[in-house]
């Protein structure tokens, strides 16, 4: 395998270069002075900002943008063999690496790193930790998987030897990151187009589990399934957090402000420590700042910059995020797209001000949809009213055989009120003659949706 050294610079470019991990890769590499070229199908505020700093984008995947020069050529999971460029590259026998065995590479030249895994939550948490080193301006490195507007975007360039990622499973990415601490959050079904089922995805997990440093860490969720078929062997330290058991790291006396914002008090080992406020809403929240908590005061974090840090949290784009009002309607958009996460949103939602409930939800893929078919009626049905829109594909092609119509017809026969529009036009005029005033809506999905919301708003 190819191996960078980071000490001498080489050329490099970046096949989908404008996607939220790879854009903030090469920004770190070009700051590094490695000299940075990319390519992606469209321009998007992430390669504009690219483009800003000096690094060249071809718009549109040609043979051509291949270079002989190019001394390394990395590329996502989006990029496929047929692609143009990756059969240029192979043609011409150029050293190719994919996106995570480069952020795995990266990794490996911080003293502390931190990777942060799990179904769900990851964005949300690695955020968190951030602003908690922040906060204790430890001057850390940054990537995340969302616009984090304490960085203004997904990345930060620090100088430290502090190194904070999101750690993503799907197609075992985070099997080539060694962390000095690493955090799983959740194991459950998800990404069943690459994994053949849970015990499959809990190996994946012990896998990783496995891959931090014996000197390191692994913070774990107690709460977490056969929790001992990750944990069970392991080399490094580890520390547990949860809400329903006794873990290490748990809170107790645990409240929520009209805005759904929690506080609570923590324990760390059955010993009060202190009093937690969150300025993020939800019981999911308390859980992932357990796990925050644990991280950076494992990495030696004081706790007064932890309670900070947490303070000065309110959330990234797209998790819960406040969009706007208007006409006393309340508009909420939120990134969940796997029933555990909407379940969350929704409950959340439920006890937020509101007199109506509307979720308009995108499905996300088609796989994803036809395996939790039925969770995903379930946890819709929280909402009073629930329009579907047509399915995001994303990565897939349409297989003809599952369609947001056929979600429908379970959420009316759980006695939800319920309607699909195929367009996101048909969608608004629909809203705007019945959703009233003191209504929330929530526009959710990991796809376009929400667009909607803004759309209504006039943004």
């Amino acid at each position: 395998m190819y191996k960078i050294d980071f000490n001498q610079p080489i050329k490099i470019h970046f096949m989908g270069i404008g996607g939220i991990s790879m854009s903030g890769l090469a920004e770190i590499l070009f700051d590094r002075g490695f000299t940075i070229t990319g390519s992606d199908i469209k321009e998007t505020p992430l390669t504009q900002h690219l483009s800003g700093k000096g690094i060249h984008i071809d718009y549109g995947q040609r043979a051509s943008n291949i270079k002989d020069d190019m001394d390394l050529v990395v590329y996502t999971a989006a990029i496929h063999p047929d692609n143009p460029e990756y059969q240029e590259v192979i043609r011409k026998n150029l050293h190719i690496m994919d996106r995570a065995t480069l952020l795995g590479q990266i990794m490996a030249n911080y003293e502390n790193s931190i990777a942060i895994a799990g179904t769900h939550g990851k964005t949300t948490t690695t955020s968190m930790i951030a602003h908690i080193f922040l906060q204790a301006k430890s001057d850390p490195t940054i990537t995340v998987g969302g616009i984090l507007r304490a960085i203004d975007g997904n990345i930060r360039i620090g100088q430290s030897q502090n190194f904070i990622t999101e750690a993503c499973e799907y197609t075992n990415s985070f099997l080539k990151f060694y962390p000095k601490i690493a955090v799983i959050l959740n194991i459950e079904e998800d990404h069943m187009d690459f994994f053949k089922d849970i015990e499959d995805i809990r190996n994946s997990f012990k896998h990783f589990a496995s891959n931090v440093s014996p000197e390191g860490t692994l913070i774990i969720n107690n709460d977490i399934d056969y929790i001992d078929r990750v944990i069970d062997g392991l080399n490094c330290g580890i520390i547990t957090y949860g809400l329903d058991s006794e873990a290490d790291y748990t809170a107790k006396n645990i409240q929520f402000n009209l805005m759904v914002q929690g506080d609570y008090d923590l324990y760390i080992k059955g010993e009060y420590i202190d009093h937690i406020n969150l300025n993020v809403t939800g019981m999911h929240n308390v859980s992932n700042s357990l796990a925050s908590i644990a991280a950076a005061m494992e990495a030696g974090i004081s706790l007064e910059d932890v309670k900070q840090g947490l303070l000065n949290f309110d959330g990234t784009d797209r998790r819960f995020e406040y969009k706007g009002e208007i006409g006393g309607i309340t508009i909420i958009d939120d990134y969940a797209h796997h029933p555990t996460e909407i379940e969350a949103t929704l409950i959340t939602a439920g006890r937020y001000p509101h007199k109506n409930l509307w979720c308009v939800f995108q499905p996300h893929t088609y796989t994803r949809t036809k395996a939790f078919l039925e969770d995903f009626a379930r946890v819709l049905s929280l909402a009073d009213k629930v329009i579907l829109s047509d399915i995001f594909a994303a990565r897939e092609t349409n297989p003809g055989d599952i369609h947001s119509k056929d979600l429908l017809d379970l959420l009316v026969k759980n006695g939800t009120e319920a309607y699909y529009f195929s367009s996101f036009d048909e969608i608004e005029n629909f809203l705007i003659k019945n959703c009233t005033h003191g209504d929330l809506l929530i526009t959710m999905g990991a796809g376009n949706i929400v667009s909607v919301g803004e759309k209504l708003l006039g943004k």
